[in-house]
C-alpha cells in the first residue's frame, strides 16, 4: 500500500497547508487531529482529545504543541497559528518539504539549508495518551530544539476563555496538569529534552476558521507550562509524551512497532492483487470507527463513533456502518460484540438512536436503526457461518417483529391494512434524514417512507431466512408469508407519472392520490435501497427505473444528492450558522454514504462491475483532500461539491469498501500482478 503524501507543492499558502486534515484514534472513542500546517482550525483539534468515560468523556487536553529549531544561527518554526484578527504566525508550514500517512499515521518532515527534521505522531491503541517523536535525519550542525505545549482542559464541542489559576505542578520530564479542582490530571512529559523551562504564561486569541465558516465562536485561549529544550545531531531524537493514564507507554521504537504490526494486519485482511491502494487504507480508516464501550453491567463492548471529530456513537450509523467496518475486513469478533452490545439496550423492539455526551439515558427517535439491526446481524451470520449468535437472540428478533406489528415509540406500527409500516407523528425526526432546529423539524417524512418500507420487507425475510438455518421452518414460512403481502403492497410506491418511486405515501404532505390518500413525490435518494438491499421488493424493470432516476438527477462525484436540484427545496451550498446548515442538510447536500448502494444497485440491474465501481473511484481521489486518509461526511450538492461536516464518517468509509470489495468478489477477476486503478 503506498502512503498518502503531499508536498511543497500542494503546502505552498496557508490556505492549502491549513485545509489538509489528519486523524490519529485510540481505540476507546479518543483522538488526536490537526492540520498539515499545524495550525489549529476547529476547536475539536488536539494533540489528545481523551476519552475519560469510553467512547464519550471527549476532553481536549493538550491542543497542539508549538515547535521550532535554531539552525546555524537562523531560527524556523515548525508551527503556525492563526489568530483573532486573521493574523497568520508563525509560518511554519513553509518549511514542510513533505506531509506523508504511513500505515495510516502522519509523518511530517521539515527543511531547513541541509538539515531534515522528521516528526511522527501515534496513539497506544487502549490508551488516552499520544507520543510525539522529533528525529533528526540529516545535519551538518547541531540542531536546537524548542517545544511549548499549549494546554487547556475542556469538553471537545466547547472554547476556553483564559485568565484563570491553571493548575501546573512541574516533574523531572515535563508537567502534571491538573487544570482545575476536580479536572483528570494529565501529563505532559519530553524523554530526551536537555532542559525543561517553567514559563506560566496564558496564549491569547487563537482563532479556529472552520467554526468562523460554521457560524459558531471561534476564539480560544491557551496556557503554556513551560518549554522543552533540546540539542540534537543527525540520527537523535526527543519524544513528547502526553497522558492521562498513570503509567503510559513512552518507548517510542517499541510502541510504533507493535502499533504497525496491527495495522499492517487489518490491511491484510483487504490486500489482493486486485485491491487498489486506496481501498486498502480504507481498511485503515474503517479501524479509526470501532471503539470500546463499558456496559451498566460493567462488561466492556463495542460500538461504532459515527464521524469524528464531533460525534459519538449512533445505533442507525453503526448498524449501517457495521459490515463494512468489520466483515469486509474479516472482524467476525468485532462484529459479533457491536451486535451483543446493543442487543442489551433494545428496549420496546427498539435500537438506541443515539448515547448522549453527558452520560443521559439512551434516545430512540428512530425508525430505521432496529431494522438495519437485523440486516446487520443477518449479513453477519452469512458471512461469519456462525449461528450461535443469530440462535442466541432470535427470540429478540422475534419480539422487534412483533412490536412493530402491535406498535411502538412514537407511532411505529405496522398498517393492517397493506401491512406496510408507518410511523411519525409531530414534532419528531425518525428517518436518517433527520435535522431539527428548535421545533422546526425540516424533512418530517411522518407516514410510510420509502426506505422504511423497502428495510422492514428485507427485515421479514432475513429474519425468515435464519429462522430457515436454525431449523424454524413453520417461523420461517410465516415470515415469508408476510414478506408477500409486504412487497405486494410496496407496488403503491410506484409513481407511474415519474417513473420512480414516491418518497413518502399516506402521510400529510404531498400530492392526494384517487384514494384520497397523499404521496410524496419529491425525488429523493431514499428509493436506492429497495434496490440495493439483498431482497428487494420491485420487479427488474422498475428496479433498472428507480437506478436510472437516482443516476440522472442525484448521483455525484462523491455521493448522492439528498434532493434533486430542480426541486423548491433545494439548497446547493452547505454554510453558515446552525440554522442555515441544517436547512440545507437533507434539501441537496451530497452524502457519500450514499454511492455504496447506488453502486450496488447499478450491478444488480446491469451486471457490470467495473462500471458500477467507477462510481467510487472519485472518493480514492478524495482520500488525497479533506481529512487525508478518510472520506467526509457530507459535500456541496453544486459542483465542484466541496467536503463539508464531519471530516471522516463511519458509513462514508464502511460503505465504499464494502460495495467496492463486494463488486470486486463479483467480477470475479484474478490477474496475477495487475492491479485495478
Amino acid at each position: 500500500m503506498n502512503p498518502i503524501e503531499t508536498g511543497r507543492a500542494d503546502l505552498a499558502g496557508f490556505d492549502q497547508a491549513a485545509s489538509r486534515e489528519w486523524l490519529v484514534t485510540n481505540g476507546l472513542g479518543g483522538y488526536a487531529a490537526g492540520t498539515v500546517a499545524e495550525a489549529n482550525t476547529r476547536r475539536y483539534h488536539g494533540m489528545l482529545v481523551a476519552a475519560l468515560e469510553p467512547p464519550l468523556g471527549r476532553t481536549v487536553t493538550v491542543a497542539k504543541l508549538d515547535a521550532s529549531v535554531t539552525y546555524c544561527d537562523c531560527d524556523y518554526p515548525l508551527t503556525s497559528n492563526e489568530f483573532a484578527e486573521q493574523t497568520i504566525d508563525p509560518h511554519g508550514y513553509r518549511h514542510i518539504e513533505r506531509f506523508r500517512l504511513e500505515h495510516g499515521l502522519p509523518i511530517w518532515e521539515y527543511a531547513f539549508n541541509d538539515a531534515l527534521l522528521e516528526k511522527r505522531l501515534l496513539m497506544p491503541h487502549g490508551e488516552n495518551s499520544t507520543l510525539v517523536q522529533f528525529r533528526v535525519l540529516r545535519s551538518s550542525a547541531p540542531v536546537d530544539l524548542m517545544i511549548r505545549p499549549l494546554c487547556t482542559y475542556r469538553d471537545y464541542h466547547s472554547h476556553t476563555q483564559g485568565g484563570w489559576d491553571f493548575g501546573c505542578e512541574a516533574l523531572d520530564d515535563g508537567f502534571c496538569i491538573k487544570a482545575f479542582d476536580g479536572a483528570q490530571p494529565y501529563s505532559v512529559r519530553a524523554i530526551g529534552a536537555t532542559r525543561i523551562l517553567v514559563t506560566p504564561e496564558w496564549y491569547w486569541r487563537f482563532r479556529h476558521r472552520v467554526e468562523a465558516f460554521r457560524g459558531l465562536e471561534d476564539s480560544e485561549d491557551l496556557f503554556g507550562p513551560g518549554l522543552f529544550l533540546a540539542t540534537l545531531a543527525a540520527g537523535e531524537s526527543l519524544t513528547v509524551v502526553i497522558s492521562t493514564e498513570v503509567v503510559p507507554a513512552n518507548d517510542f521504537t517499541e510502541t510504533y512497532t507493535a502499533e504497525v504490526a496491527r495495522r499492517k494486519a487489518l490491511v491484510e485482511a483487504v490486500s489482493h492483487t486486485q485491491t487498489p491502494g486506496w481501498v486498502q487504507q480504507l481498511a485503515l480508516a474503517a479501524d479509526q470507527f470501532v471503539v470500546s464501550r463499558r456496559g451498566a453491567n460493567g462488561l466492556e463492548g463495542r460500538t461504532v463513533i459515527a464521524g469524528y471529530p464531533w460525534f459519538g456513537d449512533w445505533g442507525r450509523d453503526t448498524m449501517i456502518a457495521l459490515p463494512g467496518l468489520t466483515l469486509t475486513t474479516g472482524r467476525f469478533d468485532v462484529a459479533r460484540d457491536i451486535l451483543q452490545t446493543f442487543a442489551a439496550h433494545i428496549d420496546r423492539g427498539m435500537l438506541p438512536n443515539r448515547f448522549p455526551d453527558n452520560g443521559e439515558r439512551p434516545e430512540y427517535n428512530t425508525v430505521d436503526a432496529t431494522l438495519w439491526y437485523i440486516h446487520a446481524m443477518h449479513d453477519y451470520t452469512v458471512k461469519s457461518g456462525n449461528m450461535e449468535l443469530a440462535a442466541s437472540l432470535f427470540d429478540m428478533l422475534l419480539d422487534i417483529a412483533e412490536w412493530h406489528r402491535r406498535g411502538t415509540r412514537y407511532n411505529i406500527h405496522v398498517d393492517p391494512d397493506d401491512g406496510l409500516l408507518y410511523a411519525g407523528e409531530e414534532g419528531v425526526q425518525l428517518t436518517w434524514m433527520d435535522a431539527k432546529v428548535g421545533d422546526w423539524v425540516v424533512t418530517p417524512r411522518i407516514g410510510k417512507a420509502v426506505e422504511v418500507n423497502a428495510l422492514w420487507y428485507n427485515a421479514l425475510l432475513c429474519i425468515a431466512d435464519l429462522a430457515e438455518r436454525l431449523g424454524k421452518r413453520g417461523v420461517a414460512a410465516e415470515f415469508q408469508r408476510q414478506a408477500r403481502g409486504v412487497a405486494e403492497s410496496f407496488q403503491r410506491f410506484w409513481n407511474d407519472d415519474s417513473g420512480y418511486l414516491y418518497d413518502v405515501i399516506d402521510g400529510p404532505e404531498g400530492i392526494e392520490g384517487a384514494d384520497g390518500k397523499r404521496c410524496d413525490a419529491t425525488l429523493r435518494p431514499n428509493q436506492i435501497f429497495a434496490v440495493s438491499l439483498p431482497f428487494s421488493p420491485l420487479s427488474n424493470k422498475r428496479q433498472r427505473a428507480v437506478v436510472a432516476a437516482c443516476g440522472r438527477h442525484l448521483v455525484t462525484s462523491y455521493g448522492l444528492r439528498s434532493l434533486a436540484s430542480g426541486a423548491n427545496a433545494y439548497v446547493g451550498h452547505y454554510g453558515g450558522g446552525p440554522l442555515q446548515r441544517d436547512g440545507a442538510y437533507h434539501q441537496g447536500t451530497v452524502w457519500a454514504w450514499l454511492l455504496g448502494p447506488f453502486a450496488a444497485a447499478h450491478f444488480r440491474v446491469h451486471g457490470d462491475a467495473d462500471a458500477a465501481r467507477s462510481f467510487l473511484r472519485p472518493l480514492g481521489d478524495h482520500l488525497q483532500a479533506a481529512c487525508l486518509g478518510s472520506i467526509s461526511e457530507i459535500f456541496d450538492a453544486d459542483a465542484p461539491h466541496a467536503a463539508r461536516g464531519c471530516f471522516a464518517q463511519a458509513w462514508s468509509v464502511a460503505e465504499t469498501l464494502r460495495v467496492w470489495m463486494e463488486l470486486t468478489a463479483s467480477a470475479n477477476i484474478d490477474r496475477p500482478g495487475e492491479r485495478i486503478k
